[in-house]
């Protein structure tokens, strides 16, 4: 049985939104800004500093900052570094989601969750993108300006490919993982309904080859 559908997607897709309503029809948690309030709190830290650091590598200079207080003489073996980085952002998103899966009938709105839980037979993965100019006008009716909607679809994901080759060694999107992926140009509605409908015909048993492309 079919209990979590994780929901990875381009920037400016509408998937925040349709993982919303998804959720909402099923009666399932969603675990998208709930995923950033926990993982916030297991850091000891704000929302906000993990939203900056979340689904991206860190910045070279705090790469090499971070190497040098690694490799520092004054710190203890085994010492943990008091930062919060990509590395402890990972390791912390890994345990929330898979304790998110453990409880099952969620749906989880990226963070690598598509990767950390893609040995489970109970999980349907989707990968929801639109054209560039379907995304700029979303984010553009959201209330951004033109020039910074731009700037967001174009460097967003950048990072978002950069951040799944970093840490978990695949190309992004790696298509081979995902059940469907599906052009929100068609209107969220009609989305909604191609997942559901996917949730309803899916067997117990699906395989990430089993793909196909809306």
């Amino acid at each position: 049985m079919i209990r979590i559908i994780t929901i990875e997607r381009e920037y400016g897709s509408g998937a925040a939104q349709i993982a919303k309503k998804v959720a909402a029809a099923l009666g399932w948690k969603l675990w998208d800004q709930l995923l950033t309030q926990e993982i916030a709190r297991l850091a000891h830290c704000e929302p906000s500093a993990v939203e900056k650091r979340e689904e991206r590598q860190d910045p070279l200079y705090y790469r090499l900052l971070k190497s040098f207080v690694l490799g520092s003489y004054e710190g203890s073996p085994g010492e943990p570094v008091e930062a919060l980085d990509a590395d402890g952002i990972v390791r912390i998103s890994e345990r929330v989601v898979e304790d998110a899966a453990a409880s099952g009938n969620c749906v989880i709105v990226g963070r690598g969750s598509q990767h950390f839980l893609r040995s489970r037979d109970d999980t349907l993965r989707f990968f929801l993108y639109a054209s560039r100019e379907e995304k700029i006008s979303r984010l553009i009716s959201e209330g951004n300006g033109e020039r910074d909607a731009e700037r967001l679809v174009d460097t967003v994901d950048r990072e978002r490919a950069a951040f799944i080759k970093e840490y978990f060694h695949a190309e992004w999107p790696n298509r081979s993982l995902y059940h469907a992926m599906i052009n929100t140009s068609s209107g969220d509605e009609t989305v909604i309904q191609a997942i559901l409908s996917f949730l309803q015909h899916s067997e117990p048993h699906l395989e990430g080859s089993r793909r196909r492309t809306l």
